[in-house]
């Protein structure tokens, strides 16, 4: 049995599809919308619309940016020689929380998984094999504690390794199958500091 009108369910089941959104949720956050004066809904909506339409990924580290090139690769006093290894931008935002890591990222938009059918092309590991050109001291593996996430690490150590350039993992203060995303800050200042040669 429908509670509310057409329209309002079809509200709740658009936030509804939303990841992390239960029905409930969706229903309080449909009802929070229905609230708000029409300028606040027209904003919210043009948010996304312009976001949609105009975020890109950085042309350098391949995260999301309404620019070519994001602000921390464009950043004069980030240091080009030092590259952080994320699977996501989400990972990336939590690193920057720390406000103690000074160098630059490479976002590979996932983690090798063959049971998901994802291998090495699906990720941009060939972009982050391309950056490797220029002159880059050590390439530091973020990628989380799982096993796609230690897959990954351990297929991005050996295709560096023949380069010369150093190779490190971050400490494992992250526990096993963490998404960095949900993690505190010293905690993953404890990890950078702590990480291992490869």
């Amino acid at each position: 049995m429908e509670y509310y009108s057409g329209k309002i369910n079809k509200l709740i089941e658009s936030l509804a599809s939303l990841p992390g959104i239960g029905i409930k949720s969706a229903q309080r956050l449909a009802f929070h919308i229905l609230d708000m004066p029409q300028t606040e809904v027209e904003n919210l909506a043009n948010s996304m619309i312009d976001a949609k339409r105009q975020v890109c990924y950085c042309s350098q580290c391949y995260t999301l940016t309404d620019q070519e090139i994001c602000p921390i690769c464009k950043n004069p006093n980030r240091s080009q020689k030092q590259i952080m290894v994320v699977e996501n931008p989400r990972d990336l935002a939590a690193y920057e929380k720390t406000g103690k890591y000074e160098g630059v990222y490479h976002v590979l938009h996932g983690a090798i998984s063959p049971m998901l059918g994802i291998g090495p092309s699906d990720i941009r590991l060939k972009e982050l094999m391309q950056r490797l050109q220029q002159e880059v001291e050590e390439v530091i593996i973020a990628t989380n504690s799982s096993l796609e996430g230690e897959t990954t690490a351990m297929y991005i150590s050996k295709l560096i390794k023949p380069t010369g350039i150093k190779v490190t993992r971050i400490a494992s203060g992250v526990p096993v199958g963490g998404d960095l995303e949900y993690i505190d800050e010293v905690t993953l200042l404890r990890a950078l500091e702590g990480r291992t040669e490869l």
